[in-house]
């Protein structure tokens, strides 16, 4: 058995160069068996990537089928609920955040955003055409999902220009959701009473402010910046 004269480590019979430093193997009294098979493949081994025009015809056969089934299954069990459009708005749903990015390479971000918002809101809607609440639906479903389809946008687009800033995708988030809260409040309190009282929204919102103040000063100051990187490894 030989040994790497450089770093020391232990040579197959076959080893040409030492596997850890690249050393040359130079043994007289032990020449390199050329015939016997070597420990280590000599070519790389790759994996092929998935298709993912496959990929996203399996994805639309399964939602598909499970769509269908749920709609005959519908018409024999319980056929005066229509609960099998609960489901039907679910793979639509998911179909609409699943397939469209695989088939649509370098979908652009403001497309994909408002697919994703679409698909909420046709599943919902889907569940107040089972219910019977499209007045509920227009009135407050909508215009929250609209709100935070707006919002994610907007978070989206900033996020984009400040892809390589934790801070500021912290920062940004931390203020998207206060934001968020105060207009649920505002569309529940105009769907309730007519009038907007704000009162826990505040809170949630104020604790946001809060959390931003630290963040903004970490941010602006650059040695406290760098200690953040260098403990949290970001």
């Amino acid at each position: 058995m030989s040994y790497c004269v450089n770093c020391g480590v232990e040579l197959d019979d076959t080893a040409r160069f030492c596997p850890l430093c690249h050393t040359p193997v130079l043994n007289p009294n032990q020449p390199v068996d050329a015939a016997a098979p070597t420990p280590f493949p000599e070519e790389p081994g790759e994996v092929p990537p998935a298709v993912k025009r496959d990929a996203a015809i399996l994805l639309s056969a399964m939602l598909v089928s499970v769509a269908v089934c749920c709609g005959i299954l519908n018409l024999f069990l319980r056929p005066g609920q229509s609960w099998s459009l609960y489901v039907i708005g679910a793979a639509v749903m998911l179909w609409l955040w699943l397939v469209p990015p695989l088939l649509a390479r370098g979908m652009h971000l403001l497309l994909r955003l408002l697919l994703d918002i679409g698909a909420v809101a046709l599943y919902v809607a889907a569940i107040a055409l089972g219910l019977n609440g499209w007045r509920w639906y227009l009135g407050l479903a909508l215009p929250i999902i609209l709100w935070g389809g707006a919002l994610l946008l907007l978070l989206g687009l900033v996020l984009r220009v400040n892809r390589h800033s934790v801070l500021t995708t912290v920062m940004v988030l931390t203020g998207s959701v206060g934001v968020f809260v105060v207009g649920v409040e505002f569309f529940v309190d105009r769907w309730l009473t007519r009038m907007w009282d704000p009162s826990w929204s505040l809170v949630v919102l104020t604790i946001c402010g809060g959390l931003l103040i630290p963040l903004l000063v970490v941010r602006r100051v650059p040695s406290l910046r760098e200690e953040v990187r260098r403990r949290f490894h970001v």
